[in-house]
């Protein structure tokens, strides 16, 4: 009996060691990244995704937890992840963005996804955006992106 009782707390133990070692993109917001680009330039990749967005989802849990892709990013890129239809005001560069509706709706986007969005054409979600250090867009990707096609992307 003890020994099955020291067989089940020590798998319990290495799980959750295991599970505390997994390693996970580090996400920062819109105002932590100008003061982390002013100590370390580095590319961007901003995220935009919604709440009722699917293929945002399957990013979310496929392609932001592949190690290859957490790695990938957090080598090279500083990493926001924001839901476009969000009502929470930024300060970004001096600049207060919102979303000009005060309720969280469908197809009422914030003010800085439409900012960095495609100027021609509707909002699509999920939205992937590399910046450069000096927030020129390199590239816009409005659609699913799996973890091959992203890490190549990020080793570009």
């Amino acid at each position: 009996m003890k020994v099955l009782t020291l067989t089940i707390l020590s798998l319990l133990l290495c799980s959750r060691i295991s599970a505390q070692q997994k390693k996970s993109v580090n996400w920062i917001t819109f105002e932590q990244l100008s003061d982390s680009l002013q100590i370390k330039p580095k590319k961007v990749l901003l995220f935009f995704h919604t709440e009722w967005c699917a293929y945002c989802r399957k990013m979310q849990n496929e392609v932001f937890t592949n190690p290859q892709v957490i790695n990938d990013i957090n080598e090279r890129y500083y990493a926001v992840s924001f839901d476009a239809e969000s009502t929470d005001s930024i300060y970004f560069e001096g600049h207060l963005l919102k979303n000009a509706s005060n309720k969280k709706r469908v197809g009422h986007n914030h003010d800085i996804a439409t900012l960095l969005a495609r100027k021609d054409a509707k909002f699509i979600f999920p939205t992937t955006i590399i910046l450069h250090a000096d927030f020129s867009v390199q590239k816009r990707y409005f659609t699913y992106l799996g973890p091959k096609a992203i890490s190549q992307i990020l080793t570009r």
